[in-house]
C-alpha cells in the first residue's frame, strides 16, 4: 500500500471570517493566494495552500465537549525560529495557553479566534532518538510531557545556551 507523500492542507469553516483570515495570515506569515467573500487560500511555503478558510456566517459556536480534531502542529526549523514566533505573537498580545517539553519536541500551544488549537514546535531529537525515548520508561510514565516557562527558555537561548540543554527532557521544568 502506498502512503501519502505529504500532508497538504487543512480547511477551516468559520463564522468569524475576516478575523480568522487575519489571524492565520499573521500567525503563519502567510500570503493569501486567492481570497474572496467566501473562501481564502493561505500559504507560507511552496504549497499552493496550507490553510483554507471558508466563510459560513450561519454556523453556531462549537461546544468544548464536542468530538473532533484536538489540535494540529507546525514544526519550526530551529529553536531560534520557535522562540522568535513565540516572542512575535506575545508582542501582538497573543500568548500560548500551554508551553511544554514533550521530550521529542519543545512546544507552545495557541488558540485561533474560533478556539482551534495550534501547536508550534521544534524537534529536539532525531527520529531514532525519538523512537527510543517513546519506547522507554520516561515516556511510558508521562506520555504528555513537562510544563516549561518559555520566557525563561527564550532568555537562556538569547544568552547563548545551546539548544540541547534548553530542550533536555531530564531537566525540563526546573
Amino acid at each position: 500500500m502506498a502512503s501519502p507523500i505529504k500532508f497538504a492542507h487543512v480547511v477551516l469553516k468559520t463564522n468569524k471570517y475576516g478575523e480568522m483570515v487575519a489571524w492565520w495570515r499573521d500567525f503563519l506569515g502567510a500570503k493569501v493566494r486567492h481570497g474572496n467573500d467566501f473562501i481564502s487560500f493561505l500559504s507560507y511555503d511552496d504549497e499552493h495552500h496550507r490553510i483554507a478558510i471558508v466563510n459560513m456566517a450561519h454556523l453556531s459556536e462549537r461546544a468544548a465537549d464536542t468530538v473532533g480534531v484536538e489540535h494540529f502542529a507546525f514544526t519550526y526549523a530551529s529553536l531560534g525560529d520557535l522562540f522568535g514566533q513565540y516572542e512575535r505573537m506575545k508582542a501582538a498580545g497573543i500568548a500560548p495557553y500551554w508551553t511544554i517539553n514533550h521530550g521529542m519536541t519543545l512546544s507552545a500551544y495557541y488558540r485561533d479566534p474560533d478556539g482551534n488549537q495550534v501547536e508550534t514546535q521544534v524537534d529536539s531529537m532525531s527520529m531514532e532518538e525519538a523512537d527510543a525515548f517513546m519506547s522507554g520508561p520516561l515516556f511510558a510514565e508521562n506520555p504528555i510531557g513537562v510544563n516549561v516557562d518559555f520566557d525563561a527558555l527564550a532568555a537562556r537561548h538569547r544568552a547563548g545556551e545551546d539548544a540541547a540543554s534548553i530542550t533536555d527532557y531530564a531537566t525540563a521544568g526546573r
